[in-house]
């Protein structure tokens, strides 16, 4: 049983999840200490996520907004006790993807963590919990951008330094990167359209794409509504299957490896240098780690390892000059980049964005290995928010 008055967290309830624990039981515990306690916000915000976690995304909805209602400011104190860094978070109310999963990076840390929700209807206040530095988790989506606009002055008059200002986070969104990305040595990311339905049922007519070509659903992520269409009569069945009103369109480039097998990297940027976060490695060109059947693979598990090992004088050095362009022309401190090589070597950026879970939940007696490199990426995270809080004094 958790304590009464102990907030667990988005890392510590994803772990048990992610570790294939039922969390119906944690649910009904949660359920339970609210009924005794109707104003224990702590059970009601590991409520809403725990049922996110349980794909019931708008009754935990409904939990979030009556948490928020009771408190707005949620507390994880340091791993390892005492905290040497107070760290605050400035974060907006939705679902699991709406923030920077800040908890699974202080993993083993003395840093303690504040979470304050801020929205269009709840700005930030003027009195905000003690703190030695700022990061701004709001990740960027439609609901988002209104949010950062209004937190850009606010965050720049802050005393403590702040990482990922909010007009850096607003370069995120697909047209936004594309934008900022245009031209960059060393890399390619295919021009994002964002297209009405009824700009999308003409595709044909317009020109700058044509087939194949990728598309999602506006404000999408983790391949819900990804599709890859060949031709006219893909687009009809895809539209006849989807209700969205706007959708992103993108012109297809095959990156298979020559041995036919699909590559997909994800790359964390902490204040400019590239860490290996994972290798996917699969047959179908819409790669995601779950369904790549790394854990199945020996093979595929060897090659990551090597990635991740050889990652500074191999995948690292070849695409650093891209990492560069990339810190320079988004400007985030902390970004996390889902990527691929081109079959000449240019670095192909799907995405980029601070939002994306980095996380060393994989079973340590399968992945024995990921351990070892996520320690690290959590280290040069922890290190940047040192180094930080030393140059501010």
């Amino acid at each position: 049983m958790s304590s009464p008055e102990q907030f667990l967290g988005l890392a510590t309830l994803a772990r048990r999840a992610y570790a294939g624990e039922d969390l119906s039981p944690l649910a009904a515990e949660m359920l339970d200490r609210v009924e005794r306690d109707p104003e224990d916000a702590d059970a009601l915000m590991d409520l809403s996520m725990v049922l996110q976690l349980l794909s019931r995304p708008r009754t935990a909805r409904v939990i979030q907004e009556r948490a928020l209602e009771l408190r707005r400011t949620y507390h994880l104190p340091a791993p390892k006790g005492r905290a040497e860094i107070r760290l605050l978070a400035i974060m907006s109310p939705g679902s699991l993807m709406a923030n920077t999963p800040l908890d699974f990076l202080l993993e083993d840390s003395a840093v303690s963590l504040d979470m304050i929700f801020v929205s269009e209807e709840l700005p930030l206040p003027e009195t905000i919990p003690e703190h030695d530095i700022v990061f701004v988790a709001v990740a960027d989506s439609d609901a988002n951008l209104p949010v950062l606009r209004s937190l850009q002055p606010r965050v720049e008059a802050l005393e403590q330094p702040v990482l990922n200002m909010p007009e850096a986070i607003q370069r995120t969104t697909r047209e936004g990167a594309c934008a900022a990305l245009s031209g960059a040595e060393c890399m390619v990311m295919p021009r994002q359209f964002r297209l009405p339905r009824s700009k999308l049922v003409t595709l044909p007519e317009l020109g700058p794409i044509g087939f194949p070509l990728i598309v999602r659903p506006c404000d999408s992520h983790a391949g819900h509504g990804l599709a890859r269409l060949e031709g006219d009569e893909d687009l009809r069945a895809y539209l006849a299957d989807r209700r969205e009103g706007e959708f992103y369109a993108a012109p297809f480039i095959d990156y298979r490896s020559v041995d036919g097998q699909f590559r997909k990297y994800r790359i964390v940027l902490i204040d400019g240098r590239g860490y290996a976060s994972h290798l996917a490695i699969s047959a179908n060109w819409m790669v995601h780690y779950l369904n790549a059947g790394m854990a199945e693979s020996d093979t595929k598990r060897r090659e990551e390892e090597r990635f991740m090992v050889d990652f500074d004088n191999d995948f690292g050095r070849r695409h650093e000059k891209a990492f560069a362009q990339i810190h320079r022309r988004i400007g985030l401190d902390y970004l996390v980049m889902d990527c691929a090589e081109t079959r000449d070597g240019r670095l192909l950026v799907f995405e980029v964005d601070a939002g994306a879970v980095v996380h060393a939940m994989d079973p340590v007696d399968i992945f024995p290995y990921k351990r070892v490199q996520m320690r690290k990426v959590f280290r040069a995270f922890q290190n940047m928010l040192e180094r930080r809080c030393r140059a501010a004094g």
